[in-house]
């Protein structure tokens, strides 16, 4: 089921959500389901459980012929719940993000190029991955979700901050 995206401003954005205890419960698999079907709906690269209203530690996310990244590397569909990241050296890129719970802007948002990320599957299977580039990007943008920040929290030039149609002509409507 497709569900509403909570918008920049709604309180539950900015809490920190609450780790998962039980795995392949029915009301689990039902909100992965939906957060697959509300991230596909949208073409979204990603989506947090907190943006769909429920305050829980799973994020999702998949790159695959996005028509709104059209020059991402693919990066393989998971869900990923309760996740720990690791930073995997000091190097920094800026990259433009842009997010479902704030539609049609774009902002340049500084990543760590490459991290770890541990978790679970929505069936309690453990996952562990070294990942660089625009996976680890998309990682560190979900899981801010799980601690209440949005991309422009991240911004250290707000100057860099811009509608999608302005700073990229032509492109599509562009959020995660």
């Amino acid at each position: 089921m497709i569900r509403e995206v909570l918008r920049m401003g709604d309180p539950t954005l900015l809490e920190v959500a609450k780790p998962v205890e039980s795995f392949g419960t029915p009301e689990l698999l039902e909100l992965v389901s939906d957060m697959r079907d509300t991230m596909a709906d949208l073409d979204g690269a990603g989506l947090a459980a907190p943006q769909i209203g429920v305050s829980l530690r799973v994020v999702i996310f998949a790159v695959s012929g996005n028509p709104r990244y059209p020059d991402a590397e693919e990066v393989p569909e998971t869900v990923l719940v309760n996740p720990e990241i690791e930073f995997v050296g000091d190097e920094k890129e800026d990259g433009w993000e842009g997010c479902l719970s704030v539609p049609g802007l774009r902002g340049l948002v500084p990543r760590f190029r490459r991290l770890r990320y541990r978790g679970f599957d929505q069936f309690g299977k453990r996952i562990d991955r070294t990942v660089e580039g625009f996976h680890a990007r998309v990682v560190q943008h979900e899981c801010d979700h799980l601690d209440g920040f949005l991309y422009p929290m991240r911004m250290p030039d707000m100057s860099k901050l811009g509608f999608t149609e302005v700073l990229f002509p032509g492109m599509e409507d562009s959020d995660e």
